[in-house]
């Protein structure tokens, strides 16, 4: 049996869940969350705690009795607490820089023109010019994912040099660049 989907999901004060069927919406402070999941599994509401049972032990339910369990978890902590990630531009990259032009990114990469982000519902930005830091969140987790790494893609960081856009903690292996001419061979 799963590991994963045997752990019972414990509800935060000021979170509420309603089940029909196989759709469950997630209700809390900081917004709503709904989503349709495989009928062949059960989630049942037990006082303070969402609990996922499956129907069969055939493969292909016990593969989506984990998932269903962190899908679950990841409502209930996206309307409780949120979700954010932090990308940086790199110091390397000078002139490189993003900044806020109401609701949407603005961001300067080296490219002739500014690309200009707009945030789709439920996403929000936000940027640190003396840390060089874009913040993008929200309470869908997936989607919160999704955004950065489309941010990302605009200039990714490249292994010579380092200039681009990264994560916060993420490490870029650095290579060497071309060898110098030696005057060898001549």
């Amino acid at each position: 049996m799963s590991r994963i989907g045997r752990k019972p999901i414990e509800l935060p004060k000021g979170v509420d869940v309603v089940i029909n069927g196989s759709a469950v919406t997630v209700k809390g402070p900081k917004g709503e969350l709904q989503r349709t999941f495989d009928p062949r599994l059960i989630i049942e509401k037990e006082g303070n705690t969402l609990v996922v049972k499956r129907t069969s032990d055939d493969r292909q339910v016990r593969a989506l009795h984990g998932l269903t369990r962190a899908l679950l978890n990841n409502m209930v902590i996206g309307v409780s607490q949120g979700y954010q990630k932090v990308l940086e531009i790199t110091a390397e990259s000078v002139g490189y820089r993003a900044e806020m032009a109401g609701k949407n990114l603005m961001l300067y990469l080296g490219y002739s023109h500014p690309i200009q982000v707009t945030p789709p519902p439920g996403i929000t930005f936000s940027t640190d010019p003396k840390t060089r830091t874009i913040t993008v969140s929200g309470i869908d987790k997936e989607l919160v994912g999704e955004v950065a790494a489309q941010v990302r893609r605009y200039r990714p960081p490249e292994p010579y040099k380092g200039k681009g856009i990264r994560y916060i903690n993420e490490v870029i292996r650095r290579k060497a660049g071309k060898a110098g001419k030696t005057g060898k061979g001549k």
